[in-house]
C-alpha cells in the first residue's frame, strides 16, 4: 500500500510499518491447539511457561508454534491437527489418536502457555528438542526457538547447535522439570535473561 502525495502527484511515499496484533485470538486458536500427545497416551508430558517482554512483563495476547518428532525420532506425516465441522465451517479441534507433532497455543490473561505432548526422539546428532515459532504484539517478524528436554546431558552437550551458543545463554533453551513433572520453559522477548532466537537462511 502507498500514500501519495497529493501536492506533488509525483511522489510516491512508502506507508509507515505497523506492529502486529494484539490481534491472533480471533482466528488462529482452535480447540484442542495446546494437546499434541493423543488422548491417554501413557507418555505424555506437559510443557508450560511464561511469554515476557523486554522488562519481564506477561503478554496476554501472544502465542506460539510447536513442532516435534515422535518419540522414534520421525518427522509426523499426519492429517488432523485442525478438522473443521463441515456442517458448520467450524474448528471441530483434534481427533485426539494421531500423533502430528503440531501444536498452537495462545497465551492466557497472565502470558501463560501449555501443551500436551510425547518426548520427541533425536534426528541426526542433534539432541532431541521441539521446533517453536513465537508470535506477539510489536513482532513484525516471528521469532524463532527451540525447547531442548533435560534428562540426557551426554546428549545436550554434543548438540551442534547447543554447541554454537555461548555457555552462559544456553540455559534459556532448555525446559526446567518442575517438582511436579512438568517442563517449564519461559519465553523472554529481550532484556536480561532473552530467550535464544534462531535465524534460518
Amino acid at each position: 500500500m502507498t500514500k501519495i502525495d497529493t501536492s506533488r502527484p509525483e511522489t510516491v511515499l512508502p506507508t509507515p510499518s505497523h506492529t502486529v496484533g494484539p490481534f491472533y485470538g480471533h482466528a488462529l486458536p482452535f480447540p484442542g491447539g495446546g494437546d499434541i500427545a493423543p488422548v491417554g497416551h501413557p507418555d505424555t508430558l506437559t510443557l508450560q511457561g511464561y511469554i515476557t517482554d523486554g522488562e519481564g512483563t506477561p503478554l496476554p495476547d501472544a502465542f506460539l508454534e510447536l513442532w516435534s518428532a515422535d518419540p522414534e525420532g520421525n518427522v509426523p506425516q499426519v492429517d488432523g491437527s485442525i478438522r473443521r465441522d463441515p456442517a458448520s465451517g467450524g474448528y471441530l479441534g483434534r481427533n485426539g489418536v494421531e500423533f502430528t507433532g503440531w501444536g498452537r497455543i495462545q497465551t492466557d490473561a497472565n502470558g501463560h502457555w501449555s501443551a500436551r505432548t510425547l518426548r520427541p526422539g533425536a534426528r541426526g546428532e542433534s539432541a532431541p528438542y521441539i521446533s517453536v515459532c513465537v508470535f506477539a504484539r510489536g513482532l513484525l517478524v516471528h521469532l524463532y526457538t527451540r525447547i531442548y528436554l533435560p534428562g540426557d546431558e551426554a546428549a545436550l552437550a554434543a548438540d551442534p547447535l547447543l554447541n554454537r551458543v555461548p555457555a552462559e545463554r544456553r540455559d534459556t533453551l532448555v525446559a526446567r522439570k518442575q517438582d511436579d513433572g512438568t517442563y517449564r520453559f519461559d519465553i523472554r522477548l529481550q532484556g536480561e535473561g532473552e530467550t535464544v532466537f534462531l535465524e534460518y537462511q
